[in-house]
């Protein structure tokens, strides 16, 4: 497995090597020994996967206690996927990465706790999944706005196409206003 640093030292991304013939085809999307040896020595408690539509947006979400680490990857489609880092005593704080990621690149990233998380939909539908260090936990959740000044994601936008989002997500607060890691 290729493993591509970013411009946050923490935040990962993967290639997985793809063993294909007539058949079709064989890869390995988790293997402990191989991510622990890149840096991400977790366990994973949950598996979610969600499915959306071209222009949904959602994020930014974090927890700001049990906070989860998110090993995530698109199974069908493509989004523009970006880790947030909330951490103030980093030297990466309020900083962002972006990756596309797809059915086609087979890439995952590793988005770690103390990050915010978010991915717009670039495709005409997109099947999400990720893996979970923590639980869900609703009370501990928070949202900070996909359009945040102070962080100035440059989200890939469709034209044309209604950015659609959750009441949860256009509620969310700036960074300033955030409840933050230390």
């Amino acid at each position: 497995m290729k493993v591509i640093a970013t411009d946050i030292p923490e935040v990962l991304i993967f290639e997985p090597e793809i063993l294909g013939d007539r058949r079709g085809y064989f890869m390995e999307t988790w293997r402990a020994d191989l991510f622990a040896g890149a840096g991400v020595d977790q366990s994973f408690v949950q598996d979610n996967q969600s499915s959306s539509g071209r222009g949904v947006l959602r994020g930014l979400h974090y927890q700001i206690r049990q906070p989860q680490g998110k090993l995530v990857r698109v199974i069908s489609g493509s989004v523009f996927d970006v880790a947030v880092d909330l951490r103030r005593s980093s030297p990466t704080f309020g900083r962002w990465v972006g990756a596309e990621l797809s059915a086609d690149n087979n890439r995952l990233v590793w988005v770690p706790p103390g990050f915010g998380h978010g991915f717009y939909v670039l495709s005409e539908q997109a099947e999400f999944v990720y893996k979970c260090t923590d639980y869900y936990s609703r009370e501990h959740e928070r949202v900070i706005r996909y359009d945040d000044a102070d962080i100035g994601i440059r989200w890939p936008l469709v034209s044309g196409v209604e950015t659609v989002m959750s009441e949860k997500d256009l509620a969310g607060v700036s960074l300033a206003q955030a409840d933050l890691y230390d």
